[in-house]
């Protein structure tokens, strides 16, 4: 009897967990996503139409000091005092920092008394030479030793003069690498100077594009930062290699504003307007899936996605022309790729 109520109860602990699998598994259905292949997608679409090529292309870029460099001293010795600080704005010529010239200056002076014993030596040797009183080697040892000795002192001259370290350009102290007591020497840099009062503006220009860039023409550019501030930059350098990229560097020199409001590292744009008197189909880029060597785009027909095949001439900026594939008053999908497919029911924005 025992045997009996103990498979009884191992039968009910079964069909308990095999409806709590069956309770479990219609929660899970419930919850996972079932694609509807029938349901409507929600896609944004766009109206192609002949147009110019005109068109105003925008290259983003940045911008870089026009000088960048460490200032060292040419001198070793303990600096006494610094007249910086970080962020301060340096005039060229200014002077940043005095290092200790004392012993310099000493021996200075006692070079000063030797030069002064030895033309004194001179004008009494010259009186005995006349007189034959002495050899005329005398005379010649000494005239030589003074022209030495003023040669020595024009050294530390120099070497005194070099202890008060000015700044080689205007611009901005970036890094201040030093303090009062600390010891300079040659190629141990002081500080960091930055001139943004003109600015390097460098832009990657795919092949395709880099004929319309001429050395020392003008274009307009603009800053991300402040939209409203309209510059020019000079082309001063277009590269004769490509890099990583297969796109090629292009550099302008940009006069920044009397205030300095752009600053190293920030972002803009080169406007490029293009022009060419042909008109061709110009669609957004993100509206082609696909490789570049096979793209592709969906084409609205009868509230369904057609996928189309499409020939590119060629991209610039965010847009594309199309030389075949599409005509005047297509319509095709730019935005709401997730889940759409070929035949695919859409519904447009």
């Amino acid at each position: 009897m025992k045997y009996i109520i103990n498979i009884l109860i191992l039968l009910a602990l079964v069909a308990l967990i095999v409806l709590k699998l069956k309770d479990n598994k219609a929660i899970v259905d419930d919850r996972v996503f079932h694609f509807n292949r029938e349901q409507p997608i929600n896609v944004l679409a766009t109206t192609v139409h002949l147009q110019s090529e005109s068109e105003v292309n925008r290259i983003t870029g940045n911008f870089m000091p026009n000088r960048n460099a460490q200032v060292n001293s040419e001198m070793q010795g303990k600096i006494i005092s610094i007249r910086f600080d970080e962020g301060d704005r340096i005039r060229k010529g200014q002077v940043l920092m005095q290092l200790d010239k004392s012993m310099l200056e000493l021996q200075l002076q006692a070079l000063d008394v030797k030069i002064e014993g030895l033309n004194t030596d001179i004008q009494r040797f010259r009186v005995l030479v006349e007189a034959d009183a002495i050899q005329a080697v005398k005379l010649e040892k000494a005239e030589l030793g003074l022209k030495a000795s003023k040669k020595q002192r024009d050294i530390l001259v120099e070497q005194i003069a070099k202890t008060t370290v000015y700044a080689p350009f205007s611009g901005v102290v970036i890094k201040k690498m030093a303090e009062v007591g600390s010891f300079a020497a040659p190629g141990r840099p002081l500080l960091i100077m930055s001139d943004i009062g003109h600015l390097k503006f460098t832009v990657n220009v795919p092949e395709s594009e880099l004929g319309q860039f001429k050395l020392n023409k003008t274009y307009p550019i603009t800053v991300d930062a402040y939209p409203d501030m309209k510059l020019t930059g000079k082309a001063i350098m277009i590269a004769s290699q490509g890099n990583g990229s297969n796109t090629y560097p292009v550099q302008f020199e940009v006069k920044n504003t009397n205030d300095q409001k752009i600053k190293a590292g920030m972002f803009g744009k080169l406007v490029v307007q293009e022009t060419a008197g042909n008109e061709q189909i110009v669609i957004p880029a993100s509206a082609i899936v696909g490789s570049n060597k096979d793209p592709k785009v969906y084409l609205v027909k009868d509230g369904k996605a057609k996928l189309h095949p499409v020939v590119i001439s060629r991209r610039f900026g965010d847009k594309a022309v199309v030389a075949s594939g599409l005509a005047d008053g297509d319509q095709i999908v730019t935005s709401g790729f997730i889940n759409l497919y070929d035949g695919a029911n859409i519904t447009t924005k």
